[in-house]
């Protein structure tokens, strides 16, 4: 082959190479995000990690100017789309609605986790806390804690409660609730908070125990009698309602709370900067006032902050779970 026509090949493999080196450069600068962020939820809509992921992601569209897409993956008490964000590239563009169960209850209840929760997670911030509130079917002769306690001990195992299963919120206020109260009441699992409401509704059990968000409607429309709520003090959305330790159950508190992480190595910058978002996001009175109105308190904090959280309530539900005689599965 003549030298000439050599040297015009290696000349244009060359401006070959470069263009696409310019390309990828040009791709890689292209400033975060440049698409469409997925925020994995996984529990079934309208419960009330649902509820929580679309104020958060109506947030971040309007800051970000990308579309945020709600990704509903439930079962496994939050597993398999925790497990989705755990294995997805650390590009900032697939993120978990992470809640008390997902990222800290879990490995207390399941001896084979197909993610770990400190591990495999870069955590961007706290959202918001939820305390849960009691409710019983309108039938149900009971109008108190004290009522209620007293009606489960003269009927053991014969009262029923809605659960989204093991790990979810209901099921671990419920069994804390009956450790504290030496009652015997059974579970009656649902695949997510909606059907759980429609067969609390239909009476296919008697009470259930689960977030503010996912019940408020049907407590305000007086289809659920609503007895009390679940943390530390009285909720600003429905503060005629005592709490279940005032109510004589001392020492329970079992308040829910929801953040957003990342997959591990998700870059320091675009954890900082979905960080700065999210923290102000949650600020602006669309979402706060949502929030506030649904019985959910929105409180940020740091990734730092964050991971200890999920360190430390990891410890705490372990010993919950085990003074409740709960088996891992």
């Amino acid at each position: 082959m003549p030298i000439q026509l050599n040297y015009r090949i290696a000349t244009l493999t060359l401006i070959t190479m470069f263009i696409q080196a310019l390309c990828t450069s040009q791709s890689l600068a292209q400033p975060y995000p440049s698409r469409a962020i997925r925020i994995v939820v996984p529990f079934t809509p309208g419960g009330t990690t649902d509820i929580i992921a679309r104020v958060v992601s109506s947030r971040l569209n309007e800051v970000l100017g990308v579309q945020i897409i709600i990704d509903n993956r439930p079962e496994a008490a939050g597993n398999i789309g925790a497990e989705i964000v755990a294995k997805a590239k650390p590009d900032g563009y697939t993120l978990l609605m992470g809640h008390v169960g997902t990222l800290a209850v879990n490995p207390a209840l399941y001896l084979k986790m197909p993610y770990d929760p400190q591990r495999d997670f870069s955590p961007i911030s706290l959202v918001t806390l939820v305390p849960s509130l009691l409710v019983v079917h309108p039938a149900l002769p009971v109008r108190s804690v004290k009522d209620l306690v007293t009606l489960a001990k003269s009927r053991p195992n014969e009262l029923a409660y809605g659960s989204t299963g093991s790990g979810g919120t209901p099921f671990l206020a419920v069994e804390y609730f009956k450790v504290l109260t030496k009652t015997k009441i059974l579970e009656v699992p649902y695949k997510g908070a909606a059907p759980l409401t429609t067969g609390l509704l239909a009476g296919e059990n008697q009470l259930t125990i689960t977030g503010i968000p996912a019940l408020i409607t049907q407590f305000r429309s007086n289809r659920l009698r609503g007895i009390a709520v679940s943390s530390a003090k009285r909720s600003s959305a429905i503060p005629e309602l005592p709490t279940i330790a005032e109510s004589g159950v001392t020492g329970y508190e079992a308040t829910s709370w929801y953040g957003i992480v990342a997959p591990a190595h998700t870059p320091n910058d675009i954890i900082n900067r979905l960080h700065t978002e999210i923290v102000n996001g949650m600020k602006h009175p669309n979402a706060s006032d949502h929030l506030k109105s649904q019985g959910a308190e929105p409180e940020t904090n740091s990734p730092t902050q964050f991971l200890t959280l999920i360190k430390d309530e990891t410890t705490r539900w372990a010993k919950v779970i085990q003074a409740t005689g709960v088996k891992p599965q």
